[in-house]
């Protein structure tokens, strides 16, 4: 994965809203044509309202224009590794598992 995606990432963690959690988190991904979606973390003080990083980079991908996701870069000021959290993974299921797991695919 580019060092660029990772630099995207930071600085859009840079811009979290965390006051309740305290835990910063950014992402970035990028489309098949190279364009780069970036987004923060943004809470709420109603919980669970509010938005993770990879939401946020979802929304601005979709204003953006769309296309087809080929890499995720999630980074997270208080951890040195971070996955992309399910709420995420659940929205864009179609692109990570094209396949998907439904009944007659798993025969």
């Amino acid at each position: 994965m580019a060092d660029d995606l990772f630099k995207a990432a930071r600085e859009a963690m840079a811009k979290a809203y965390a006051p309740y959690s305290k835990f910063p988190v950014g992402a970035a991904l990028r489309t098949e044509d190279g364009r780069v979606f970036s987004g923060a973390n943004i809470e709420v003080a109603s919980f669970p309202e509010g938005w993770c990083a990879e939401t946020t980079a979802l929304a601005h991908y979709v204003m953006g224009g769309g296309g087809r996701i080929t890499e995720i870069a999630v980074v997270a000021e208080k951890m040195d590794r971070i996955t992309p959290c399910g709420g995420f993974e659940t929205l864009t299921m179609a692109e990570i598992l094209p396949l998907g797991f439904a009944g007659d695919t798993l025969k």
